[in-house]
């Protein structure tokens, strides 16, 4: 039977029924009993139509805590008949998956193949992530990877182009509300709450199915015999607010939009307000210092370079400290943006830069820039006339770089401010420097 919310690696006894916590207990024995992911394991969803066509192939679960991946990959193995391994990518290093798929490869010989769960999966470093691929190639294990973060940035691109990447989504209030009456039916017993606070308990569980059943919980254990707890008695016997807004409704993207356009608008005091909210409503901080990095590449650019590098350092310094010490460096990072000199010259520059590599086809660039290793290609012109710039006047030799078909373009155009001024200075003296070499030629 597999854990719904988390990690389980089965190895251990069962603990009594009076000592295993509610979502041990209510972990589902088959797909159906999944709840919230029914575009997966629904009568019609993915991962029906592939058990069906007897096919699995390695997969990545995207998705939040607490939404149902770790069940889902065990409950695979189950229907498929396949043997479940599950290592953790923080616990685990370079010999841990040696003796995995040693392991796998001894199961193959015998007829049975290995369906391999890797939590947390992007905390692999490149090289542990390419030892991976000779045993999913070669039909040795089929994997099965769960992370939280964004498989496009964490993940390398050769595992990416050999795994099928679907999206857990956070269980939705009514999911949360069927998991509440299971734990009723488990518990024989109402939970101690009016109806305001079974609402309350719901916005806190914030579409994770564990917290939701961890909550249940504690207000059992806090009620006294016979006691109700509204919604105020409710967050004070757990310690805890609701959330202020849904962060998958309308409320989220409103709050991350004022945040946004405070940073860009220049205005520190409404940006670390905006940022607060967030944080206060349960938003996870590591979404806030990404969309802080967003920030700095979009709204600021070259116009001041260290942005960048302090919303990276704050997004590192969350994911090194963590809470509540690693908030403060993403409110210095909201800080700093939203002071820093603004720009969209570089965004404007890269969007009118691809519009003309499409547009353009693939086009030769000029040959005097093309190397030239084989006699064939010198007969053929590669490298003549290059002009070496560090042997130049100013080491600026003014050449011109585009294929001849398109002629020179200007993508980049910096405004006169923050350290863009001074590349506009030197953009602006190039510019002079090359009408005179070619005025000389």
């Amino acid at each position: 039977m597999a854990d719904l919310f988390g990690s389980d690696d089965g190895k251990d006894a069962p603990a009594p029924v009076g000592n295993r916590p509610l979502a041990d207990r209510l972990r589902p024995r088959t797909l159906a009993e999944v709840v919230g992911q029914e575009h997966l394991t629904g009568e019609d969803g993915v991962l029906t139509r592939l058990i069906a066509s007897g096919s699995l192939g390695s997969m990545i679960f995207w998705g939040p805590p607490g939404t149902g991946k770790t069940t889902v990959a065990r409950l695979l193995a189950n229907e498929t008949s396949l043997a479940f391994e599950q290592i953790s990518a923080i616990f685990s290093g370079v010999a841990d998956l040696k003796k995995v798929f040693e392991a796998a490869r001894l199961r193959r010989a015998k007829g049975r193949q290995t369906l391999l769960f890797v939590d947390e999966i992007h905390r692999f470093n490149r090289a542990q992530q390419d030892s991976f691929l000779p045993v999913m190639e070669d039909g040795t294990v089929v994997l099965v990877g769960a992370t939280t973060e964004n498989p496009s940035f964490e993940l390398n691109a050769a595992l990416l182009s050999r795994a099928r990447v679907l999206s857990f989504r956070s269980l939705a209030p009514e999911d949360i509300l069927k998991l509440l009456e299971r734990a009723e039916a488990e518990e024989g017993r109402l939970l101690p709450l009016d109806e305001e606070a079974r609402a309350v308990l719901v916005r806190m569980s914030d579409g994770d199915g564990r917290a939701s059943l961890t909550l249940a919980e504690e207000a059992w254990r806090a009620a006294k015999r016979g006691e109700v707890f509204d919604a105020e008695g409710l967050q004070r016997v757990l310690q805890r607010r609701a959330p202020v807004y849904d962060k998958s409704q309308d409320g989220h993207y409103n709050l991350i939009s004022a945040l946004h356009k405070s940073v860009r608008g220049s205005d520190p005091d409404a940006a670390l307000y905006y940022l607060c909210r967030m944080l206060d409503a349960g938003e996870h901080p590591l979404y806030l210092g990404r969309r802080l990095v967003r920030m700095a590449v979009e709204d600021i650019g070259l116009a001041d370079p260290q942005a960048l590098v302090i919303a990276n350092a704050a997004k590192d310094a969350y994911d090194y400290l963590g809470s509540p010490e690693g908030e403060l460096a993403l409110a210095q990072a909201c800080i700093y943006l939203a002071t820093a000199p603004k720009s969209n010259a570089a965004y404007v520059a890269y969007k009118a830069a691809t519009r003309a590599a499409k547009e353009n086809g693939s086009l030769l660039p000029p040959k005097h820039i093309l190397n030239a290793p084989t006699k064939l290609m010198k007969e053929e012109g590669f490298g003549t006339g290059y002009a070496y710039d560090h042997d130049q006047p100013d080491a600026f030799s003014g050449q011109d770089y585009f294929p001849e078909k398109m002629g020179r373009q200007t993508f980049y155009d910096p405004p006169g401010r923050g350290f863009e001024k001074e590349i506009r200075r030197r953009l602006d003296r190039w510019d002079e420097l090359r009408r005179e070499r070619q005025e000389e030629h």
